[in-house]
């Protein structure tokens, strides 16, 4: 199988890790690296797509400021999300043209991916005639977003695993203001890390993209990218 290189990289900045998936997308593009994974976590933040609109997000400036979350606008499909502590957010960095098929069939194998990872967890969830993303009842514990550029993938999902819910209060979520957030901890009744389902993914994502994983350092993925360490 082909090979994908894995990486923790911890807590990331929103636009720090913005800045290596454009890298690491140059590169995949052009055949210099292998398909790359990054997974990590967000300072509190809260992200508007090409299809999101400043009014999607219902504080003002000094409520921001106040619960210490940024706002970017992305490149990416969709509305506008929240990522934050907690959360796990994965970044595949995916050649599509060799693995085939388009975007749609990508956004439905990152689904199945994601609810075979809350299977390891005995929860049960699911994609089927639901808006995009991974649901439990009502109530959405997985958001996707993509881009795809020359035939590269970028973005990707946020899981909740165990963040602080609340930041949803303060967004229309994917442009659905009915909808309910929820997280593994919160569905299991105990806290789980995002190391805990870390653990569970990666097996279930290389399963799904048929794709060998291999681990690297987080240097090893950010060398050229960025001056300063990373956090976390």
């Amino acid at each position: 199988m082909p090979e994908c290189a894995v990486a923790r990289l911890g807590v990331v900045p929103y636009q720090q890790a913005w800045d290596i998936q454009r890298r690491i997308h140059m590169e995949v593009a052009s055949g210099e690296r292998n398909d790359t994974l990054l997974l990590l976590e967000h300072p509190h933040v809260y992200t508007l797509g090409r299809r999101g609109q400043d009014s999607d997000i219902l504080v003002d400036e000094a409520r921001l400021a106040e619960i210490g979350a940024e706002v970017h606008h992305v490149d990416r499909g969709g509305e506008v999300t929240y990522h934050g502590p907690g959360q796990l957010v994965g970044y595949p960095i995916l050649n599509l043209r060799r693995m085939g098929g388009g975007p749609l069939k990508y956004v439905r194998t990152l689904e199945q991916t994601l609810i075979a990872t809350l299977f390891e967890f005995a929860i049960e969830a699911d994609s089927e005639d639901r808006p995009t993303g991974v649901w439990i009842g009502e109530s959405k514990i997985a958001a996707i977003g993509v881009k795809v550029s020359r035939g590269v993938t970028t973005h990707g999902f946020a899981l909740n695993v165990d963040p602080d819910l609340s930041y949803l209060d303060h967004i229309i979520a994917c442009g659905m203001p009915e909808v309910a957030a929820t997280s593994v901890s919160k569905e299991l009744g105990h806290r789980v890390s995002v190391d805990d389902v870390i653990s569970a993914f990666v097996p279930r994502f290389s399963e799904t993209f048929g794709l060998d994983v291999a681990w690297n350092a987080p240097t090893s993925i950010t060398s050229g990218v960025v001056d300063t360490p990373l956090p976390g």
